[in-house]
């Protein structure tokens, strides 16, 4: 397999467009080339098959989500109130939200993962990562709320994101910050 490693990016990054646009039917090492606006062929060098490049495709997801060291560092400032939760929660469903393609990729791989064993495992270790991440940034940043309240509002916060990003007129932008408010202020309205 090819080791240009942008290239390898760039061609991954492809493939979460088209697995966004077309589903994870429409993702062939063809449309990924037509996409990356690389020669035939060119996907077919730097990935072993098709499970190789769905797996690729799944931790690259990730690792564009990711936050920056910024937002980190900001989660770590400013008053440990609910509010300050709500806001945050609020970012997050924002920042996510606008990786819209790779969202909807991340989701025709959930789906796909019912199918193929390996891209179940890797999206199931991946996610538990970002879950207990999450809580543990959490709980060391001093805002309120335990490790189950976290996990419950991230479960919330990613079903809004799929309502926002596929049936954006049930929850309007408005509705669903105000909706996130009441959800952390109602799960952290008894803790410290």
């Amino acid at each position: 397999m090819r080791q240009n490693l942008a290239r390898r990016a760039a061609l991954v990054d492809a493939a979460i467009e088209v697995l966004a646009r077309e589903g994870a039917r429409g993702l062939t090492f063809r449309a990924v080339d037509a996409e990356a606006e690389v020669p035939k062929g060119t996907a077919s060098n730097y990935f072993a098959n098709r499970d190789d490049l769905l797996n690729q495709a799944g931790g690259r997801i990730y690792e564009r989500l990711r936050p920056d060291d910024a937002t980190m560092k900001a989660m770590f400032t400013g008053p440990a109130t609910a509010a300050r939760t709500a806001e945050l929660v609020r970012d997050v469903v924002e920042r996510v939200t606008a990786f819209r393609t790779g969202y909807l990729a991340l989701l025709e791989l959930r789906l796909e993962a019912t199918r193929r064993p390996e891209l179940r495992a890797l999206l199931t270790e991946r996610v538990s990562e970002d879950v207990e991440a999450n809580v543990a940034n959490h709980l060391a940043s001093g805002l309120p709320g335990d490790a189950d309240a976290i996990r419950m509002i991230y479960l919330a916060a990613n079903w809004l994101v799929v309502e926002r990003l596929t049936l954006p007129d049930v929850f309007p932008k408005e509705q669903a910050a105000e909706l996130i408010t009441a959800l952390v202020e109602r799960l952290l309205q008894d803790s410290p």
